[in-house]
């Protein structure tokens, strides 16, 4: 069996590292090509960029941020994406709140206080089991570090002006699978309760014991279910 095409976008301060575990346990079925997204202060660019990397059609899967890129490149060009996964992401837009949370953090780190993902920061994105756990928590400091302040910007921008997606889901027809983890507080089960719901053909998947960077937290669960989502 060939393998296919399969584009995966990372999250806010993530590298390909973040889908470290999917890539080599995926890699008899799947090749993965994982866009530099924090080089873009657009979700539009991001999207461009992406579909400008990419085979003519693909999977294609996106966590947290990732996922608001894929609904552009939805909307852009549908015909190029056979099937859909949605990771600990949402379609709603920014609350005004978020918004002004995002504008602080891009004035404070104008000023010189980026200081990448501190220890702080981590109970609110990483299940309280696993914030001693160095597999997970190392990878996502180191990250942080590589796509740096510039990029920590261009991210936090690009997020702030992304659209409301909640109105194409009922238009998306691909065989689509959400995964998120039951404790994520960034990204929550609600929403993506409701993404499975109003996408026609999404089967979604909870994952015990785990906040929001599932990838890293439940690696094996996560490309299981990629397993699943890209051979059905």
């Amino acid at each position: 069996m060939a393998r296919q095409p399969l584009v995966l976008l990372p999250g806010l301060l993530n590298t390909r590292r973040v889908y470290e575990s999917q890539i080599a346990e995926l890699s008899d079925i799947a090749d993965a090509i994982v866009p530099e997204l924090w080089h873009y202060d657009s979700i539009g660019a991001m999207a461009q960029a992406t579909l400008d990397a990419a085979p003519e059609r693909f999977a294609l899967g996106g966590f947290s941020m990732g996922g608001y890129v894929c609904f552009e490149i939805l909307r852009r060009a549908p015909e190029r994406v056979e099937r859909l996964a949605l990771m600990d992401t949402q379609a709603v837009p920014d609350t005004p709140e978020a918004s002004a949370r995002r504008r602080g953090f891009i004035e404070q780190t104008k000023l010189g206080r980026f200081h990448g993902v501190q220890p702080s920061l981590l109970p609110t994105i990483v299940h309280r089991s696993r914030l001693n756990d160095q597999a997970v928590v190392q990878p996502i400091v180191e990250m942080a570090a590589e796509v740096g302040s510039d990029g920590f910007c261009r991210e936090q921008t690009a997020m702030i002006a992304r659209p409301d997606s909640r109105p194409m889901l009922v238009d998306i027809d691909l065989p689509t699978v959400v995964i998120v983890g039951r404790q994520d507080m960034a990204t929550p089960l609600a929403r993506a309760r409701e993404m499975a719901t109003d996408i026609a053909n999404a089967r979604l998947v909870t994952l015990e014991d785990c906040g929001h960077m599932a990838p890293l937290e439940k690696p094996a669960e996560v490309s299981a279910a990629l397993r699943r989502w890209l051979t059905q």
